[in-house]
């Protein structure tokens, strides 16, 4: 079995920066490694609208993002970072949430500096704790891990009521205390985003989030700037909830999706896209050959 948090680790040295799209399920997942990415980022926001229908306020439980989680790892082979909020309480609950994402199979762990129940961090009126607080957890997320090679992401929300330079002088703290990645949440242009990438000696990660707080670039832009990770975390989520109120609304509207086809995938590739091909080599491969039995008379 792969070392899949080694292969994040060691994919973060190089120089190209490395683009993980956010997921909410394994499907979603499914068709971003299709597609080539290398990693995927598993995103709270998206996960609360996919399992609740709810917003990114602090709703889900550990247990439900960590079942989530180990349901994509189980259908790709590459990397998952998954956002785990605040780790759900304290430095004691932390380090519970860093075992059981572990177990799960993720190669990287995001904690955040919010006060419980967090927000999602684009949304305004988010708190923050104290950098002692989130000191502590960072270290002791560090302490829980099992693989070495896991990695802790650390994320302030401190920009947004507290300015550029208290996000970087805590950034530094989560540096010093352990985290291997510095997540800066919403910076507010360029010329912060630079500032962000020329502060620390850890990789540091652009969340690019449509129509949110920081400016949308692309890849090579954010490369340039100085990004090691960048995350386009719910673009999917969007995409996805666009197109199927455009098909609710034609079928609403004419009854029919027989000239709905063209933006569709058939049914032949999306059984490919699961897996189907693979079950059927399962099936043949441990077939017992019994034939259905039927009861005298019949």
């Amino acid at each position: 079995m792969k070392n899949m948090p080694k292969q994040l680790r060691e994919r973060l040295k190089e120089k190209e920066i490395l683009v993980a799209p956010g997921a909410y399920d394994p499907l979603t997942a499914k068709i971003i490694e299709r597609e080539g990415f290398e990693a995927v980022y598993m995103t709270g926001y998206g996960t609360s609208a996919s399992i609740l229908g709810r917003p990114d306020v602090g709703l889900l439980t550990m247990s439900e993002m960590v079942r989530r989680a180990a349901n994509i790892v189980e259908r790709i082979n590459i990397p998952l970072i998954a956002d785990a909020d605040t780790g759900y309480g304290n430095a004691v609950n932390v380090m519970r949430t860093v075992r059981e994402y572990e177990k799960a199979g993720v190669s990287c762990i995001q904690l955040e500096d919010q006060v419980a129940p967090k927000k999602c961090g684009h949304m305004l009126g988010r708190e923050i704790i104290s950098q002692n607080e989130m000191v502590g957890k960072i270290k002791a997320a560090c302490d829980a891990r099992q693989n070495p090679d896991l990695m802790i992401m650390a994320r302030t929300d401190a920009r947004t009521n507290f300015g550029l330079e208290e996000a970087i002088k805590r950034g530094k703290a989560y540096e010093e205390a352990g985290a291997d990645i510095l997540f800066i949440e919403s910076v507010e242009s360029e010329d912060e985003m630079k500032t962000v990438t020329s502060s620390f000696n850890v990789p540091v990660l652009a969340n690019m989030l449509e129509h949110g707080r920081s400016p949308l670039l692309s890849a090579s832009q954010l490369e340039k700037i100085g990004y090691d990770l960048t995350i386009f975390c719910v673009s999917s989520t969007y995409v996805i909830a666009k197109a199927v109120t455009d098909l609710m609304r034609h079928l609403k509207k004419t009854g029919t999706t027989s000239d709905y086809f063209d933006k569709m995938i058939t049914f032949e590739e999306f059984n490919r896209l699961i897996g189907l091909p693979e079950i059927r080599e399962i099936e043949e491969k441990y077939s017992t050959g019994r034939s259905a039995v039927f009861p005298k008379g019949n």
